[in-house]
């Protein structure tokens, strides 16, 4: 039966190339759509996987880019039982590198506190250097910068030479690769340079990063613990700019598109200077304990305490609404190509109707037209999914190759397998109409209309 179908579809080899290009390419879209999603938790959870610490950042934010904390609450962090390293971090925006504005990848302004991060017994950057060495304690009040492979790649710049990045001379002394999209969009200098650069409040810091003593413990009692120690601290939650709020406004419409990029934006907006500002005067009126009682509206928390996996969470929740928009996509590719083959299949039909009538009148049943017909689309589904599948997993690596610092796409074998059973689903189902439709034929009625 299979020989026979295989036969049925070479005899007429511009309909069913037709109906092999439609499922090709649709199989192929899906591979390529649904490889973002696997590209982006592939890349989340290689990011995360190399931070074990904790981040504490304001309430509300959504990345340390746009968390202000006091700057005295890190001497308060050290006393508590559990932690061993905590490290003062400061991060802005990076809007020029040598004359160039930067806009795609984002690049970001990383000021750290060496001393700390000295101490630190897992550090991302340290960990990665490629080139030159990594900041030490002879770095502190300089301009020198360790910046990433990346980045050095496309200033292509080397270990001793300088880049202009937002109007200072930094001179780089190394260069780190850490093989992540995420992490390798960074510009490491001291944190008093950042905070004398970018005018950043001295008595703020953007967050705090914690080692605990035995990374292997559970975290959870030491998180408990922080939230304990600034549980009733007045601290403004971090709001997003009153563009992004009529923006998130509009998208209550319905709008998935508006609302995929209302949270992109909201990743990678920058605030203004004057926000900038306003925020860094209330942190200074912020630094004084105040009891829970006293504000009834305040928050019972200040901060956010953030590990690896609630960072995995809030990218998974982005990456749903991805899985949706990519989905409707790929369904109306599918709906295309299910249509291609039903009406593939049909025109077959209509024209082997004789053939139908003559093999009925020599002892053939129903049931064994029905299987010729869906054996011969399910070939279809079968081939068109290995050529969508292939293509589409090339199509990937040829695309990282490319542009390795805007994609990471990923087509993984779960997916490749899945891709292929549903094309061959796919073949099946569209063979069914045809199949019903002619084996409700009588033999000798199919005999006279051809």
């Amino acid at each position: 039966m299979f020989r026979f179908a295989v036969g049925n579809l070479r005899s007429r080899p511009a309909r069913t190339a037709l109906a092999l290009l439609g499922l090709t390419v649709a199989i192929m879209g899906m591979v390529g759509l649904f490889s973002v999603a696997e590209g982006v938790d592939q890349m989340v959870d290689d990011a995360f996987s190399q931070i074990p610490g904790l981040l504490v950042m304001q309430r509300g934010a959504p990345i340390p880019l746009f968390s202000r904390v006091p700057k005295a609450w890190g001497d308060e962090l050290r006393e508590l039982d559990g932690v061993g390293v905590v490290s003062e971090e400061v991060w802005t925006r990076v809007n020029l590198i040598d004359g160039k504005s930067i806009v795609s990848p984002p690049r970001f302004l990383f000021g750290g506190d060496i001393e700390a991060r000295q101490n630190l017994q897992n550090s991302i950057y340290r960990d990665k250097m490629s080139k030159g060495r990594s900041l030490t304690l002879e770095d502190i009040g300089t301009t020198n910068a360790v910046i990433s492979q990346a980045i050095a790649d496309e200033f292509q710049k080397e270990v001793g030479q300088s880049m202009m990045v937002n109007g200072t001379k930094l001179t780089i002394v190394g260069i780190y690769d850490c093989g992540s999209l995420m992490l390798d969009v960074t510009i490491l200098v001291d944190i008093g340079e950042v905070r004398r650069v970018t005018r950043f409040n001295p008595g703020a810091a953007s967050c705090f990063y914690i080692e605990p003593t035995d990374l292997r413990a559970d975290q959870q009692p030491l998180i408990d613990a922080i939230k304990q120690k600034f549980k009733g601290r007045k601290l403004e939650a971090w709001q997003p700019s009153a563009s992004i709020s009529a923006m998130a406004g509009e998208s209550q419409t319905g709008s998935l598109l508006l609302d995929l990029t209302i949270k992109a934006v909201t990743i990678f907006e920058m605030t203004s200077l004057d926000e900038a500002r306003e925020e860094e005067a209330r942190i200074e009126k912020q630094n004084q304990p105040t009891s829970p009682s006293t504000e009834s509206s305040e928050p019972e928390y200040p901060i956010e305490i953030r590990n690896a996996t609630d960072w995995a969470e809030r990218f998974d929740e982005f990456s749903k609404d991805l899985d949706i928009f990519l989905s409707v996509m790929t369904t109306i590719g599918v709906t295309i190509a299910i249509l291609s083959i039903i009406n593939t299949m049909l025109m077959s039909v209509s024209e082997r109707i004789i053939e139908f009538g003559i093999l009925k009148a020599n002892g053939w049943s129903k049931y064994d037209i029905m299987k010729l017909i869906t054996a011969e689309s399910a070939v279809i589904g079968i081939i068109g999914g290995i050529l969508g599948c292939s293509i589409g997993w090339i199509g990937t690596l040829v695309l990282n190759r490319i542009w390795p610092e805007h994609l990471n796409l990923y087509a993984s074998p779960s997916l490749l397998i899945f891709s292929l059973g549903f094309s061959t689903l796919l073949g099946i189902v569209g063979g069914l109409y045809p199949a019903f439709w002619a084996m409700k034929m009588q033999p000798m009625n199919a005999i006279r209309r051809g």
